[in-house]
């Protein structure tokens, strides 16, 4: 199965609910959305639709240990997860969050700690870790690391989380060469069940090509 969405609602929410099954939820990486616009997004998504919840910034800048900040966040994130029935939760770490001993120790007891919460975790470790490392400790603790499948290849699990950053950052789009390589690849992990998430600042239509490609 693949699936295809946003980092966000690149549209208003009712436009983006006649083009997606999926959005990871950027709102709850800074300011929790009140009630009710979550009821509202609940109330308005079709039959099937998925949400993923991106983690508070305040549990990367505590560097994934255990504390009363970290324990406010989750909290907060699943009461989030509750109102809109999401089972997913992502959690980013900050660009300088380098692959040592020690982080790797707190990340992997985070993520083991925070698996109980919800049914699927996806983390995504930044360029200071190689793919394939942050790969293993998926597998070690049950969960879903990120990559760039345009810069990283496809992940050898039989689930993959795949987020698209913009070929040079945020702002940039992927121009139809790119798209065509990227359905190249995805064609050659159809056998997983991978998530494609845009998240660069043409996400809206990108996304709406890579599908159109792929013939979804």
């Amino acid at each position: 199965m693949l699936v295809v969405g946003c980092a966000g609602f690149a549209v208003p929410a009712t436009r983006y609910f006649k083009e997606y099954l999926f959005v990871e939820v950027q709102e709850t990486q800074l300011a929790i959305p009140g009630p009710g616009t979550l009821r509202r997004w609940r109330r308005e998504a079709p039959k099937g639709f998925d949400f993923a919840l991106l983690g508070p910034r305040e549990i990367a800048q505590e560097g994934f240990r255990d504390g009363k900040v970290v324990e406010t966040a989750l909290r907060t994130l699943t009461d989030v997860a509750s109102e809109l029935s999401a089972r997913t939760a992502v959690f980013v770490a900050p660009p300088d969050f380098p692959n040592t001993r020690a982080n790797r120790t707190a990340l992997r007891d985070f993520l083991k700690s925070v698996r109980k919460l919800f049914d699927g975790i996806v983390f995504e470790t930044g360029p200071a870790w190689k793919a394939d490392e942050a790969d293993d400790l998926a597998e070690e603790t049950d969960t879903l690391a990120a990559r760039d499948p345009l810069q990283q290849g496809l992940s050898k699990r039989q689930r993959a989380y795949y987020r698209l950053p913009g070929p040079a950052g945020h702002k940039s789009r992927y121009e139809d060469p790119a798209i065509e390589k990227l359905a190249d690849i995805a064609r050659g992990g159809l056998t997983q069940d991978a998530t494609y998430v845009f998240t660069n600042v043409d996400m809206f239509s990108d996304a709406k090509r890579f599908r159109k490609v792929l013939g979804l």
